[in-house]
């Protein structure tokens, strides 16, 4: 896959907070790649200066392997701030107004207006619409000059979750066609469901970066406890399914190697003579994860 942009020690420093941290990264051919991060931890600032609206303190970026210029930018789609449409125009107008600004092919709007799932309201006017309908026109608007790659600044903020479902799935509609995508985003569900890749950022450093089924991989815990505590632990040591275990009280949390399960661990501990008290089940959660990668450098 060729690279589609690449940050080289990017920073923004704005007097004395340093927004974004000689970030380095490497954005693939079509992939959804997500910034994630809580508010005030560089996303919004990445974003805007890739696409030559904020100028960097130091470092650099190129976009298709070339600086940033008005022949890259025809090339990029782009959704940064709450939708801003002429109220009382319809969706068709408001478009054609945007075709205007962009140069781009009033030919190309009732396809766009197709690929958001808003054909039936091409006469609406935009004050009629919904926050989700709003969020969708503005992605329309986005495609209108067909750009290959969409870069979109917490696409889901603000909606309800039918609002947030429809996005999400148009967000996938529109990558299965071939563009890449470029989120940011502070919801970890989000990111978990459309992104295959992730960045996370705290404070404008970069904390962990890699495939999202890498780096929010939050594996399940095993709670087990016996009679025989001492016995317990012995019998640990010696599975070599056994990834990690720690003992709080008369309980043991562990971690498994991947397709291992309570039912190894049960028979490994019966055979060997131990017979369990507890054992129970606990899902990892996302947010437990994304803690854990904040703290790991903080």
């Amino acid at each position: 896959m060729s690279v589609i942009l690449e940050i080289d020690k990017l920073s923004k420093r704005y007097g004395s907070i340093q927004a974004v941290d000689r970030l380095s990264l490497q954005i693939e051919e079509g992939s959804i790649y997500g910034l994630l991060g809580p508010n005030g931890s560089g996303k919004t600032t990445t974003l805007g200066m890739v696409l030559d609206v904020i100028r960097p303190s130091s470092g650099s970026f190129s976009w298709f392997g070339q600086p940033v210029s008005r022949s890259t930018k025809h090339r990029l789609g782009a959704l940064l701030e709450t939708p801003n449409f002429y109220p009382y125009l319809t969706a068709q107008r408001n478009l054609e107004i945007t075709a205007d600004i962009k140069g781009a092919d009033k030919k190309q709007i009732a396809h766009v207006l197709h690929t958001v799932g808003l054909s039936h309201r091409t006469h609406t006017t935009f004050k009629g619409f919904s926050l989700g309908m709003k969020q969708r026109l503005a992605l329309a608007a986005a495609l209108l000059n067909n750009p290959e790659v969409l870069v979109l600044d917490e696409p889901t903020n603000g909606l309800d979750p039918e609002g947030i479902a429809e996005v999400r799935e148009l967000i996938l509609r529109i990558a299965a066609e071939g563009k890449t995508i470029i989120l940011a985003s502070h919801l970890l569900d989000e990111v978990e469901k459309v992104c295959t890749h992730v960045a996370v950022l705290q404070k404008g450093v970069l904390r962990a970066e890699g495939p999202v089924s890498t780096i929010l991989s939050a594996k399940d815990q095993l709670i087990i406890s016996a009679e025989n505590t001492v016995r317990l632990l012995e019998v640990l040591k010696q599975l070599p399914f056994v990834e990690s275990y720690q003992p709080e009280r008369d309980l043991v949390h562990l971690t498994l190697q991947e397709g291992y399960g309570a039912a190894e661990v049960n028979k490994a501990m019966f055979e060997a003579g131990v017979v369990l008290q507890q054992l129970t089940l606990r899902r990892k959660s996302l947010e437990a994860q994304f803690l854990e990668i904040i703290k790991q450098q903080a």
